[in-house]
């Protein structure tokens, strides 16, 4: 349960500044004004990562997992593999490997 706040901090600011105020918390997917400035005054930054590769990353790895577990369970009961299903499960991790590549370079650039 978080402990209730008792006490406030009111101050006035210029219409730039408000709107400076209010873009920032757009930028940072923030819609409560108090939160977001308790948030800055108290850790000084918010960080919000947008990394539109995950989404692709997200179904790569999920179809190289359900093909590499549909293999496994076939092999595992007695039966054959295809060479191209492993060749799929390959592609996909290749894929992905390099939408991180892309992530990473991206976030090296933060830095």
């Amino acid at each position: 349960m978080a402990k209730e706040k008792t006490t406030g901090i009111y101050f006035k600011v210029s219409d730039k500044e408000q709107q400076l105020i209010e873009q920032r918390m757009e930028d940072a997917g923030v819609s409560n004004v108090s939160a977001f400035i308790r948030k800055m005054c108290l850790n000084g930054l918010i960080v919000r990562l947008d990394v539109p590769q995950m989404p692709d990353c997200s179904k790569y790895l999920k179809s190289a997992s359900n093909n590499l577990n549909q293999i496994a369970r076939r092999f595992n009961s007695g039966g054959e593999y295809c060479p191209q299903e492993l060749l799929d499960v390959r592609e996909s991790l290749d894929n992905c490997t390099e939408l991180f590549g892309q992530v990473l370079k991206s976030l090296a650039k933060i830095a």
